[in-house]
């Protein structure tokens, strides 16, 4: 069973290392902004006794942006608990939307968000290109052999009533 809390001071070494782990670092730039990740509010899903994922995020007055979503744990439902968690958070605080930015080499996010009902409503031509100046270490070419370049914004617009 997956439960998912919110984090807490005892898990900011553990989401720093996550973060490095899976990003390479704890910035993450997006829209040409570097953020760093590990000081963001977010939630950790746990099964049974272990830390098996971590989401992170950034509440502004246009809506909720998850900033990093990461699985330690594929094809487990750890990635959807997360996101299911911040969606009911996003509907508690009434926000307009939530939403993220993905590259365009990033095809498991692109296929996650989409499949949880999420729209690519922009794509910021060359995003990733620029980002270097943000973040240094990004990459010019993916792992799976993709030229990062685009920035893809997805995003559930949310009817308040």
């Amino acid at each position: 069973m997956i439960v998912v809390r919110p984090t807490t001071p005892d898990d900011q070494c553990w989401t720093s290392d996550t973060l490095r782990l899976g990003r390479g670092s704890t910035t993450v730039a997006r829209l040409d902004v570097p953020v760093d990740a590990a000081v963001l509010p977010g939630f950790v899903a746990e099964l049974g006794v272990r830390r098996a994922g971590l989401v992170t995020y950034v509440v502004g007055t246009d809506g909720v942006e998850t900033v990093t979503l990461q699985s330690l744990a594929r094809g487990q439902g750890v990635g959807r608990a997360l996101f299911d968690r911040v969606h009911k958070m996003v509907l508690e605080l009434r926000a307009p939307r939530l939403w993220l930015i993905t590259a365009n080499d990033n095809l498991l996010a692109i296929g996650f968000h989409q499949r949880w009902g999420m729209d690519l409503v922009r794509l910021v031509h060359n995003g990733v290109k620029r980002s270097p100046r943000a973040k240094p270490s990004i990459p010019g070419v993916a792992g799976n052999g993709i030229p990062s370049r685009h920035e893809l914004e997805f995003d559930l617009a949310l009817t308040v009533p």
